[in-house]
């Protein structure tokens, strides 16, 4: 046996939910380009979990079902009144509460299709609604109850702000969550498998998710992203800032990706939008400056720009608090990870990889009074 380090290049399951084939994206053969420009996200969630496209009945069945899920225990809601605010990161808050759902929900260890089903509406509907409310808690606002006239993606807008969003913020909202929704085996969704296929439940497997998806490598790149554009200011510094972090051989944040060569498809999408919301919100310099930093990252180094990169500036532009950019991706990549929870159970083996030894020999122990 050989290790591969970070499973780069290993198959490690077949699906039927999302590929990844020579630098494009689909979603149950559904290009993402398709999806991004033309679907909901509550279409997409359907499709993820159910391998096709929905009717018109099924899609209104769902947004309703979601709808009617979104409000959360109010032991939930109270429990964030109890946390360190000033030291807890939305990410951390956001693990601990989904895996206190379970905790509230009669259905949690149940283990039959139609519960998993039921259970996966619940987490997908609930989610938006924990990060809007920790939000608003931590900054000494009350929780806004979600509408049952709303979309997912204006819903999740509305519970943050407490205003309903205009079309081009629903727009924007609703593509990233298009685009975010599932990514073949990347790490969270890797962790979640892991996770479920020991037959533990949906609520261990989403909660395992979260933590995978916290660490800056994964989820929490757009965040540093955002912090880089603050850094550097203005467009005429970024030439300089870039310089000193390739002298200093540190990693640009929003650059590259494991599986992607030719560029993240993605990306494009974000930055189409990212352009219209700085125009529109009078803070273009994030976009002009966006724009710069992947002309000289490309261009000096060879590496695109991945999917995080403008999602950064949209997000800001959305009057989102930087911190929740990995938040939101777990609002969208729920979805994803429920949608392999589920295709995990239908035919389930558990994981257990091996591990390539490269310790000593074989060695005697020897008594402590001797060591």
């Amino acid at each position: 046996m050989t290790a591969t380090r970070g499973l780069e290049g290993v198959v490690a399951s077949e699906t039927s939910i999302s590929s990844i084939i020579d630098d494009t994206l689909t979603y149950v053969g559904y290009s993402i380009d398709d999806l991004a420009e033309n679907a909901s996200f509550e279409e997409v969630i359907y499709l993820l979990w159910n391998l096709k496209l929905p009717t018109q009945a099924e899609l209104d069945e769902l947004k309703q079902q979601l709808a009617e899920n979104m409000e959360l225990p109010k032991e939930i809601l109270e429990s964030f009144k109890t946390y360190p605010i000033e030291k807890v990161h939305p990410m951390a808050a956001l693990r601990t509460a989904v895996s206190a759902l379970a905790l509230y929900d009669e259905e949690a260890d149940a283990m039959d299709k139609e519960a998993n089903m039921r259970k996966a509406v619940r987490l997908q509907a609930k989610i938006p609604a924990i990060v809007a409310a920790f939000a608003r808690v931590r900054k000494g606002l009350e929780p806004v109850a979600p509408r049952k006239d709303l979309g997912f993606a204006a819903n999740f807008l509305y519970m943050l702000k407490g205003k309903e969003p205009d079309d081009i913020e629903v727009e924007a909202f609703n593509k990233a969550l298009v685009l975010h929704a599932d990514h073949e085996l990347n790490a969270s969704t890797f962790t979640a498998r892991v996770c479920v296929a020991t037959l533990s439940d949906v609520y261990s497997g989403v909660t395992a998710a979260i933590g995978a998806l916290k660490g800056p490598l994964h989820g929490g790149a757009n965040e540093q992203v955002m912090k880089m554009l603050t850094e550097i200011g203005s467009i005429d510094r970024v030439e300089d800032y870039l310089q000193e972090k390739f002298m200093n051989k540190e990693k640009i944040m929003g650059f590259g990706h494991r599986v992607y060569r030719k560029g993240d498809p993605r990306a494009k999408h974000l930055k189409k939008m990212s352009e219209k919301l700085t125009e529109l919100t009078g803070q273009r310099e994030y976009y002009d400056m966006s724009v710069k930093i992947e002309q000289i990252v490309t261009t000096e180094k060879g590496i695109p720009a991945n999917v995080d990169f403008y999602s950064a500036s949209v997000y800001h532009c959305l009057g989102i608090d930087h911190d929740l950019f990995t938040p939101i991706f777990a609002v969208s990549r729920v979805s994803g990870w429920l949608a392999h929870i589920l295709e995990q159970y239908s035919n389930n083996r558990i994981i257990r990889p091996r591990a390539e030894y490269v310790g000593p020999g074989m060695q005697k122990y020897i008594p402590i009074e001797n060591r």
